[in-house]
């Protein structure tokens, strides 16, 4: 009798992403899955009890490298303001492949009123407590509304940005936006 083998939930997980960029979320199902890794749907089942849970995988991988990004920077500073510099400093420094993977997902799943509502949810932490009223404030939702409008244009594949010019986007958010506010 051979050896059982063992099913590796990283890489189902990669071979998810890849069903979900590649043919878009309506394509996920744990029978494409378990074609596309050649076990059955028991073995997908296994790791991953059914579509939705595959999805919530895929948004925890995708949010987590973030997340510590984002934590390192408001560990000491937790005000609003510094919570908007993390999510730029945290969007800025995250791996490509990873944020491409992210868009994508985020382009399929946003047509779901739940992963909306969620997205909305997330959106709205980011920018909560931030007073609009001040020059502060204003100037950090400037900088957030360009982060992810630069975000946006580039995982959308809507504008060609290279590494170079993603470099210099947030050397001015960061020059422009938010330092110019320290200083006056």
């Amino acid at each position: 009798m051979g050896r059982q083998r063992t099913i590796d939930r990283e890489k189902l997980l990669e071979a998810i992403f890849d069903i979900v960029m590649e043919q878009g979320a309506a394509a996920l199902t744990i029978d494409t899955v378990a074609k596309k890794m050649g076990i059955s749907k028991g073995g997908v089942q296994y790791c991953f009890s059914s579509k939705e849970a595959m999805i919530d995988a895929m948004f925890e991988h995708w949010e987590g490298s973030y997340e510590t990004k984002f934590k390192e920077i408001v560990e000491n500073d937790n005000s609003p303001e510094n919570r908007v510099t993390a999510h730029i400093h945290a969007t800025h420094n995250h791996d490509k492949v990873s944020f491409a993977k992210g868009a994508s997902l985020m382009a399929a799943l946003l047509q779901t009123p739940e992963y909306l509502q969620s997205t909305k949810e997330w959106y709205q932490q980011r920018l909560a407590g931030v007073d609009m009223t001040t020059e502060a404030g204003k100037r950090a939702r400037l900088a957030f509304l360009a982060t992810e409008g630069a975000f946006l244009l580039r995982y959308f594949g809507l504008m060609d940005i290279d590494d170079n010019e993603w470099q210099s986007i947030f050397e001015d958010i960061d020059s422009e936006l938010l330092q110019q506010g320290k200083r006056q």
